[in-house]
């Protein structure tokens, strides 16, 4: 897909901090280039050197496979145990007493921390209950629950035993969960009797109730975290209260050991949407991914065994998979469970607070998350409660982060602000910026530069690379690195036709963008969020980088609106930041004048619209589609993963008042 029009959507050379201003200083020595091009020139002996920080029950036979599964397979007749490394060999080595989990829930106002020696006694309980209740290798376990350390328990419990678990983000609606059900069969079902929210109390086990109504699968048990807030009316005969269990097993001193599994076996199941309603589960094994995450801690993140790190994210979530639970634990450092949001609980100071209290030193968030405080408290005045002296850096990824919203908290905190770019199926970092292995330049806009293993191009439609600062296709050539998804669960075609077939000896990432001449990629949405107006084909995210540069707006978002003479025209979403006093169509006028300027009367952007709230997932990602399905009067359902239904009745609302919408 080549832009037509590429030199009006961006500078020739994107914007270089000097380590981006206030981003921090950039190491002259990185090693980067090296790690990276070693990784490409000896695979084997990069990921076999990386490997040596786990510890293995067997070691491979071979790295990597070529023969196995769609594309090959890593660390094939490996013998591991995830939790065993995640868990139990910190405490063997003498670092029991060290935090492993900080509990912090600002909407119960409670506190906890867990040691690793403490975190070792509950999973090894919570694991023995569930070998009573039949759960062995290989079984399925669905974990539906909320931001509590009893979620990540269940999760290395599972891992304990060999078993397969699929977590599902708590209070999924009913009918979503069926699905995750009736595809995974779990032997039993994980479940707390409610979520907590800054305004409401989700009850949880009335929707799993309904859910194992609509499916054929039955589990034979469900264990019942009951929480204070909402206890749940349990089933006789299939449902379990978690306390009493755990309590009986830790009474009887019964504890069940590590069972070893293959590298290649799966650790668990994440299952995201499909184009045909059909969620994809995506598998992730044991051995890859223990890998891929060991080497990011340090190499990518900059952390050190022992210190605090943050990902202000859910367990339901593939960030929350990796970067809440399994690196965090696997490096030895501590992690941070956050239950709360980051405005309303109590402010838009919330993550300062958090930051200061429990010392960390890394954050990763979504820019959403961001914008959120941004609009909030524009100015930074809550910060200024807070000491943030230990801080290091802030890492941004879920949702493409405009230069905008990053300079804004350089100036802010005064640290790197990092963009990084990952997908569910990869379960890790494919381009970002290694602070670990000494800061390369920031370029504004731009996701960084392809981890090791990763190797990027951008493609046009035929699969043919494109001209360097082109936009295209990304995908990445194969084989995928250690710990992204070897193939979706027991559906090895449905994986090669949804990833592999568009583009033969490449992995169809979804996304489009471009390379640049330095080898950053900027990552502009996905490949259905290039329009095509008049025959120029546009990003929509250019069209937000330049909207979100206005002084007054704290967030946005375009769509492509069908256009009966130019195909599609451009419609602009604004939300303004708190205090704003200025007359909505007064900048929304200034708005089009400035896409005008910055892009040209190419992108026909006549339309900006000012709502007080965009809609989004729970995971902060803007539902741009179902936008898109309203505007163009096209059917459409109330997504499954949206955080606020009103949203989008703001938006069709501002849609019909509008001409062209």
């Amino acid at each position: 897909m080549v832009a037509d029009s590429k030199s009006a959507q961006r500078p020739t050379k994107p914007a270089v901090g000097s380590a981006a201003g206030a981003s921090g200083e950039v190491s002259a020595g990185s090693r980067y280039h090296e790690d990276y091009a070693r990784a490409e020139r000896e695979p084997l002996a990069f990921w076999g050197e990386v490997a040596g920080g786990i510890d293995w029950m067997r070691s491979a036979a071979t790295v990597f496979d070529p023969s196995a599964g769609p594309y090959g397979r890593w660390f094939s007749g490996a013998v591991c145990n995830t939790c065993y490394n995640a868990v139990d060999r910190h405490v063997e080595r003498g670092r029991g007493a060290q935090p492993a989990i900080i509990y912090d829930s600002p909407v119960t106002g409670s506190k906890r921390v867990i040691s690793y020696a403490g975190l070792l006694a509950e999973v090894r309980i919570l694991a023995s209950v569930l070998r009573e209740m039949g759960v062995s290798k290989g079984d399925r376990v669905v974990i539906y629950m909320p931001m509590v350390p009893e979620a990540v328990f269940a999760m290395l419990a599972c891992a304990r035993l060999g078993a397969i678990h699929s977590v599902v983000f708590g209070g999924f609606a009913a009918n979503e969960l069926a699905t995750r059900l009736e595809d995974a069969e779990p032997k039993v079902v994980l479940a707390a009797s409610c979520g907590v929210e800054p305004q409401r109390v989700v009850p949880y086990k009335p929707l799993l109730d309904e859910a194992l109504t609509l499916t054929s699968v039955k589990p034979s048990a469900c264990l019942i975290l009951q929480r204070p807030q909402a206890e749940a009316k349990l089933v006789k005969g299939r449902d379990f209260d978690w306390a009493a269990m755990t309590d009986k097993a830790r009474a009887a001193e019964k504890g069940a050991d590590c069972v070893p599994v293959a590298a290649t076996d799966p650790l668990y199941i994440l299952y995201t949407s499909g184009t045909t309603g059909r969620p994809k589960g995506v598998v992730r094994d044991n051995g890859g991914y223990m890998a891929a995450l060991l080497w990011s801690m340090k190499a990518l993140y900059g952390i050190e065994p022992g210190e605090v790190f943050w990902t202000a994210s859910d367990v339901g979530w593939v960030v929350g998979h990796s970067y809440i639970v399994y690196a965090p634990l696997i490096f030895g450092a501590t992690s941070l469970l956050y239950e709360g949001k980051p405005v309303g609980t109590p402010d838009a100071g919330a993550f300062w607070r958090v930051i200061a209290e429990h010392s960390v030193k890394a954050l990763f968030t979504a820019p959403t998350a961001l914008r959120a405080i941004k609009k909030e408290d524009p100015d930074g005045e809550l910060l200024k409660r807070y000491d943030l002296k230990g801080f290091r850096t802030l890492f941004l990824a879920g949702e493409r982060a405009d230069p905008a919203t990053i300079q804004w908290a350089e100036k802010l905190l005064g640290v790197p602000v990092i963009d990084h770019w990952w997908q569910t199926e990869t379960g890790w970092c494919i381009c970002g910026n290694p602070v670990g292995l000494g800061q390369l330049p920031v370029k504004y806009g731009s996701t960084g530069v392809p981890m090791p293993g990763y190797r990027l191009d951008a493609l046009d439609e035929a699969g043919k690379p494109v001209p360097t600062g082109t936009m295209g296709s990304i995908a990445i050539k194969l084989p995928l690195p250690p710990g992204c998804l070897p193939t979706l669960w027991q559906a090895d075609e449905r994986f090669r036709e949804s990833y592999l077939a568009d583009f033969p000896g490449y992995y169809r990432s979804g996304d489009a963008g471009f390379i640049d001449e330095d080898g950053y990629v900027f990552v502009m949405g996905r490949t259905d969020d290039i329009i095509n107006v008049a025959g120029h084909r546009l990003s929509t995210g250019g069209i937000e980088e330049v909207i979100a540069a206005h002084q007054d707006v704290a967030e946005c978002a375009v769509i492509g609106v069908r256009d009966e003479i130019k195909g599609e025209v451009p419609c602009g979403f604004i939300v303004l930041k708190r205090g704003v006093e200025r007359s909505p169509a007064d900048i929304e006028r200034e708005i089009i004048a400035l896409v005008r300027e910055k892009i040209g009367p190419v992108a026909a952007f006549k339309a900006a619209v000012t709502v007080g709230r965009l809609p989004k997932t729970r995971s902060g990602k803007i539902l741009r589609g179902t936008m898109k399905k309203i505007a163009d009067h096209d059917s459409w359902t109330m997504p499954a993963t949206i955080e606020d239904a009103g949203a989008l009745d703001e938006v069709a609302a501002a849609l019909g008042g509008r001409d062209g919408a």
